[in-house]
């Protein structure tokens, strides 16, 4: 099959599966729903291995599928653009996601609402498909808004608890925000170039440096057009890669079940904004400014997420934190122009978060649903295909040389340090500290999991009131642990895709980093102005090969880093575990700031939620009471006064007419009297 063909069957196999699971969800057997949605995501992984083979070859793809609509002199489209950069995010996509369908069977089995599930998972592949395959702004757009979409369905998945109403409603007004950005940078776009074509777009763009744009009226010099385009784009990317100011939906998306952290919220959604900058790189080549924006908004979520996630408890909640923190990785990688360092990051951290994520799920059920993990403890014993797995992934998460996320991680911390940028200096500083707190607090939940004593136990009151609050509590009776009993390892349906993820959790970086940081597997696909901004060629010109680097980084200061990190949590929470509440004591403020994360949220609900209900009770107060009851229903109510007068004297009697005629003429009279003798 051509390209074209293989393209339009990885998009659309997914699409079906999901179709028959959602439209057929109340006649369709559970088996019929997930074999549909497995069956439709395993077709795309079967193509995408089949483009990713033909574009190795040297095979390219950008072309219109069809036209969809025609104003004026602008036409959308929607097509395809298929390069190396794409066939590596679909193999990432649709593997991740055929991971996650597969463990969905053994962790939502007796969730009521187990077609419906699949359903939306295979909506959202289809979703991310649609966008890293796009050729063209209005694609990705359609593409942007469908992951938010089904992101905002999955979140909410339990939609009898209000916390998760809460979390996917929250979710999707600060996305909102971020998209208000990204849409203002696409209408840019077509104002400045014409056409919404990639290709086109990336032709015309050197021609715009120079223009200027002025935000605010007609006066005044305005700033640089390029750099207008990229800030507002990047601010979408803000959004859906969860950066600060707009990264507080993610830690409250973890209110959706475990499948869908694995799937949105660390491997693919997430990653949107990301790759959406790679993409772009052709535009953000030219303008420095925007690329220090991207490197100290990068910077910044990368430590300050990091340190939150060392006073978390929930499992799940560990893991988002460390999620924030890696995209703020990637992030200050594409701001030092290493655009593939950061899709390499990508691509490794979406493998060993999944696995990290489904892991966590694994351990939360084989706890009852219990997600505290200072209710835990001992479980290596129990659960030792989860334990390897975790340790896998945590392993690579903190960058231990030969693991995945050692090439990927240093090559980002190595770009950085080279970067002439202004903000690299303190991005360099940010990420290096952040090696440490990234092993300390990844290590701290390994260690209060799977190691030091048992601290759990089963309590009937406590469980009670938990299947009280939980809507999955037929899904926990058959899970969770009966009185007495011990946790226990989960099916094969959830520990086959933990190990399948391990594989290329550990190996994966160390035979892809030449092609895709050194060689010329990115090409055609990323620009960067090696004059301007020259931190992959110095990079290149001390790589010997991945295994020196592997023995180079255990000399290295993030190796030493991490090293410091793990050893400090092993002491705090397994040889001297009364110190971590001696410290939250003497730290107390600190504690409070963080627990609070930096007052964020409080901010947000003061200041914009606040303000719009305080906006929302003026008008009410000030325009529905006052002026629309107070002047018009006012208004209505004199007319009414004055008819009720008129109707006194229509009273049918003429009598009462001669005495009206009598008196008008007595006033007529009167006022002609006194007008003549004015």
């Amino acid at each position: 099959m051509d390209l074209k063909s293989l393209s339009l069957l990885a998009v659309l196999a997914p699409l079906a599966g999901a179709l028959v699971a959602g439209l057929f969800c109340r006649v369709i057997s559970r088996t019929l729903a997930h074999s549909a949605a497995i069956g439709g995501v395993a077709t795309a992984l079967v193509a995408s291995l089949l483009i990713f083979r033909q574009v190795a070859d040297g095979a390219r793809l950008n072309g219109p599928v069809y036209q969809w609509l025609t104003s004026g002199d602008y036409a959308f489209e929607v097509g395809f653009l298929i390069d190396p950069l794409t066939a590596s995010m679909m193999l990432v996509v649709t593997f991740v996601s055929l991971m996650v369908h597969i463990y969905t069977i053994g962790y939502m089995r007796d969730d009521p609402g187990y077609n419906r599930f699949f359903s939306y998972i295979s909506l959202f592949t289809f979703s991310m498909l649609m966008l890293v395959m796009s050729n063209n702004f209005m694609q990705l757009f359609f593409g942007w808004e469908a992951v938010g979409l089904v992101s905002y369905l999955l979140i909410g998945f339990w939609y009898t608890r209000p916390s998760a109403i809460f979390a996917n409603l929250k979710a999707f007004l600060v996305n909102r925000v971020g998209d208000f950005g990204f849409i203002l940078g696409i209408g840019l776009v077509l104002s400045a170039c014409g056409t919404l074509d990639y290709a086109g777009v990336f032709a015309r763009a050197p021609a715009l440096v120079g223009e200027t744009i002025a935000l605010f009226g007609t006066d005044g010099e305005g700033v640089s057009l390029l750099t207008a385009i990229c800030v507002l784009l990047f601010i979408g990317a803000m959004g859906k890669s969860a950066q600060v100011p707009l990264h507080v939906w993610l830690p409250d998306s973890m209110e959706g079940p475990t499948p869908i952290s694995a799937l949105i919220h660390a491997a693919t959604m997430v990653t949107a904004g990301i790759f959406m900058v790679a993409r772009m790189s052709p535009l953000f080549e030219l303008s420095d400014a925007a690329l220090s924006f991207v490197i100290v908004i990068g910077a910044v979520t990368a430590l300050f997420m990091g340190f939150l996630g060392i006073i978390q408890n929930d499992i799940k909640r560990v893991v988002a934190y460390s999620t924030l923190s890696q995209l703020g990785y990637m992030t200050v990688a594409l701001g030092a122009s290493a655009y593939s360092a950061a899709i390499f990051h990508l691509t490794t951290h979406a493998f060993f978060k999944a696995l990290l994520f489904l892991a966590a799920g694994s351990v939360i059920m084989a706890m009852h649903h219990e997600q505290d993990i200072r209710k835990m403890g001992g479980l290596r014993r129990y659960l030792p295909i989860t334990w390897i797995t975790s340790l896998i992934g945590s392993l690579a998460l903190i960058g231990t040389p030969l693991f995945s996320g050692f090439y990927s991680k240093d090559s980002i911390i190595e770009a950085v340090a080279a970067s002439t940028l202004p903000g690299a200096g303190f991005a360099y500083a940010a990420i290096i500290a952040g090696v440490f707190v990234t092993a300390f607090y990844s290590f701290r939940m390994f260690f209060l999991v799977f190691h030091g004593k048992e601290r759990f136990g089963h309590d009937e009151k406590a469980h009670d009131a938990h299947a009280a609050h939980d809507e999955q509590a037929t899904h926990d009776e058959h899970h969770g642990l009966a009185h007495g009993e011990k946790p226990h390892e989960s099916p094969l349906v959830v520990t086959v895709p933990l190990l399948l993820l391990a594989i290329p959790s550990l190996g994966l970086g160390l035979f892809v980093i030449e092609p895709m940081l050194f060689g010329d597997w990115f090409a055609d696909a990323i620009f960067v102005d090696a004059e301007a901004h020259p931190a992959m060629r110095e990079l290149a010109e001390h790589f010997h090969g991945a295994g020196a680097m592997a023995l180079h980084g255990l000399a290295s200061a993030p190796f030493w880093l991490a090293a410091s990190g793990v050893a400090l949590a092993w002491f705090l929470y397994l040889k001297r575990p009364e110190l971590p509440a001696l410290l939250k004591t003497r730290l107390q403020p600190l504690y409070v700031l963080l627990e609070n994360k930096y007052y964020f949220d409080r901010f947000y609900e003061t200041v914009f939620a606040g303000g719009a209900r305080l906006l929302g009770r003026g008008l009410w107060q000030g325009g529905d009471v006052r002026v629309i009851d107070g002047v018009v229903n006012g208004s209505a109510r004199l007319v009414g006064w004055c008819a009720s007068l008129l109707r006194f004297f229509q009273s049918g009697r003429i009598y009462h007419y001669a005495f009206t005629m009598i008196f008008g003429l007595l006033v007529l009279m009167t006022l002609t009297l006194w007008v003549g003798r004015v």
